[in-house]
């Protein structure tokens, strides 16, 4: 076994329609089992991933009544705030280093899994981000714990698939 995770996917085919990203993910052999999804506002969230970058959005209306528009940034992102219901605005996490807040060890995987078991699946808490980001560590020769740092690692080029699977986590 590899100390490193692979991905057992297909890089997705994208069409750009308004500034928004059309994507077809071939997920079951020919077109007839491909999915179809436009990933419309949430775009640069995507876009940032394959550049290498990690995007998310903040709230910057001074009525909110919560991020009374100072708002720390959300990840994944949002189009509206969830308390305004205001346009958030984009916002790049300019150092995407965090923490393991908490994790599971995934042995066997369901069906249609694309990542190679036994992975991590890890919740990672970073500075100036208000929720939790979930995603996969590509670590899995050591022993992992809570509080256990963590550094982006991004698939860009060739590696991309254009999905969230373009964004995980390796120990710092």
């Amino acid at each position: 076994m590899n100390e490193m995770v692979k991905l057992n996917t297909t890089k997705s085919e994208i069409k750009e329609k308004n500034d928004a990203w059309v994507l077809t993910w071939p997920r079951v052999g020919d077109a007839r089992g491909s999915h179809h999804h436009t990933y419309g506002q949430l775009t640069p969230y995507f876009k940032g991933l394959v550049e290498g970058r990690l995007m998310g959005t903040r709230c910057t209306n001074p009525g909110c009544p919560i991020s009374k528009g100072a708002g720390e940034i959300w990840l994944p992102p949002r189009a509206d705030c969830p308390d305004c219901h205001a346009k958030m605005e984009w916002a790049e996490v300019k150092k995407p280093e965090g923490y393991i807040y908490t994790y599971t060890f995934v042995e066997r995987g369901g069906t249609g899994l694309e990542i190679e078991c036994p992975y991590y699946q890890i919740d990672v808490k970073l500075p100036g981000v208000c929720t939790m980001v979930k995603s996969w560590l590509v670590n899995r020769d050591k022993k992992v714990k809570i509080g256990d740092k963590v550094k982006a690692r991004f698939r860009t080029g060739a590696e991309a698939t254009n999905t969230c699977l373009d964004l995980c986590w390796e120990l710092a």
